[in-house]
C-alpha cells in the first residue's frame, strides 16, 4: 500500500484525496488544514485525518508521498520540506516547471517513474495534451493554434467573479502553449487565452495544421477511441458547457465531476490538411485522475497501462 499524505484541501485537494480513498493499492494518511470550514468538517465526517498545517510533519513522518495541492507558489516553497523529510511530492500546474517533471498520463508516464517530484500540469494543458497526442499519433503535427475561452472562477468562488466583461490574456502566448511543450517537446503550439463570465467549464477552440490530410469521420473515431476523451453530440442535446455539467450529474459522478475531455462532435471540420475543433474541459476534476497516476509512476509501482486502467475503473471514468 502505497502511504498518502494530501496538503491542502481545496477544490483539487478534496477531489484527490477522495480518488485515493478509492484505491486499493493506496492508503490516504491524511490531509492538512488552515482553517476549520465545511471542508475540514466534511473530510471529518468521512474520517479523514486531518492535520493543522504546524503539525504537516506528523504528517510527513508517516507518508511514502505527498500530493501538494496548495495555492501557486505555495507548494514550491513546501518543497524544501518534502527533501528534508525525504519523501516524494506530486505538485499541481500553478507551479513553474522547475518544480518538479511535468506529467500528463499517456503523454509521458514512462519518463516520470522514479521521480521523487512530479508536477501535474494545469487543466487546460492537460486538456490540450491529451487530444493533440493521439492527433499527433494518428496524422503527425505541423503546428497548433489553441484559443482558451476560460471560466471567470470556480463555482463556489465569491472572490473571483462574476465579471461583466471578456477579458484577453494580454500575454502571448498563454503559458499553455509551452506548459504543451514542457510534456510534447517537439510539438508547435501556439496559444490565447480569454475569460469570459461562466463558472462551469473551459473551452477551447483549436486548428491543427497536419502532415496529411484528415477526414472528419476519421477525426471522431480517434477521439472515440483516445483515453480519458469524450465525445458528446449535439443530437443528444448537448449544446454546452451546462449541459455537460448536467450529463455529469446525471450520470452519478462524484461532485457532478466530468474528468474526461469532452469534444463536440458537431465541431469537428477538416479543411485540407487542418483539423478544427472545440474541446470543453471541466477545471475542478480533469487533473484528478493524473495526480493519481503521478502517485504510481513516482513510486514506480506499476506500469502507465495498468495505472491509468486501474484509476479509470475506480473513478468510472
Amino acid at each position: 500500500m502505497i502511504k498518502v499524505g494530501v496538503v491542502g484541501y481545496g477544490t483539487i485537494g478534496k477531489r484527490v484525496a477522495d480518488a485515493v480513498l478509492i484505491q486499493d493499492d493506496m492508503k490516504l494518511v491524511g490531509v492538512t488544514a488552515n482553517t476549520n470550514n465545511y471542508k475540514i468538517e466534511t473530510a471529518l465526517r468521512k474520517n479523514i485525518p486531518v492535520f493543522q498545517i504546524d503539525e504537516i510533519h506528523l504528517l510527513l513522518n508517516k507518508v511514502d508521498i505527498v500530493v501538494d495541492c496548495t495555492p501557486k507558489g505555495v507548494g514550491a516553497a513546501n518543497k524544501e520540506l518534502y527533501i528534508k523529510s525525504g519523501i516524494k511530492a506530486i505538485f499541481q500546474g500553478g507551479e513553474k516547471t522547475d518544480v518538479g517533471a511535468s506529467f500528463v498520463a499517456q503523454c509521458n508516464y514512462d519518463e516520470t517513474i522514479g521521480e521523487d517530484f512530479i508536477r501535474v500540469v494545469s487543466c487546460n494543458t492537460t486538456g490540450l495534451c491529451r487530444t493533440l497526442q493521439a492527433i499527433n499519433q494518428r496524422y503527425g503535427i505541423d503546428k497548433v493554434h489553441a484559443t482558451m475561452i476560460r471560466r471567470a472562477a470556480d463555482p463556489w468562488d465569491i472572490y473571483h467573479g462574476p465579471i461583466n466583461a471578456l477579458v484577453p490574456h494580454l500575454v502571448v502566448p498563454s503559458h499553455h502553449g509551452p506548459d504543451v511543450r514542457a510534456i510534447i517537446p517537439d510539438l508547435e503550439i501556439f496559444t490565447t487565452s480569454i475569460s469570459v463570465p461562466t463558472t462551469l467549464m473551459h473551452m477551447h477552440s483549436i486548428a491543427v495544421d497536419l502532415n496529411v490530410a484528415p477526414t472528419v469521420d476519421e477525426a471522431i473515431e480517434l477521439f472515440e477511441n483516445t483515453i480519458r476523451v469524450r465525445v458528446v453530440h449535439n443530437s443528444d442535446g448537448i449544446r454546452s458547457t451546462a449541459e455537460i455539467m448536467e450529463y455529469a450529474n446525471d450520470l452519478g459522478r462524484s461532485r457532478g465531476d466530468m474528468p474526461e475531455v469532452c469534444v463536440w462532435s458537431d465541431t469537428i471540420g477538416a479543411w485540407g490538411n487542418k483539423l478544427l475543433y472545440m474541446q470543453a474541459i471541466h477545471q475542478e476534476s480533469d487533473v484528478v485522475p493524473e495526480n493519481i497516476d503521478a502517485i504510481r509512476a513516482s513510486m514506480g509501482s506499476c506500469s502507465k497501462d495498468e495505472s491509468m486502467r486501474l484509476t479509470n475503473a475506480s473513478m468510472n471514468i
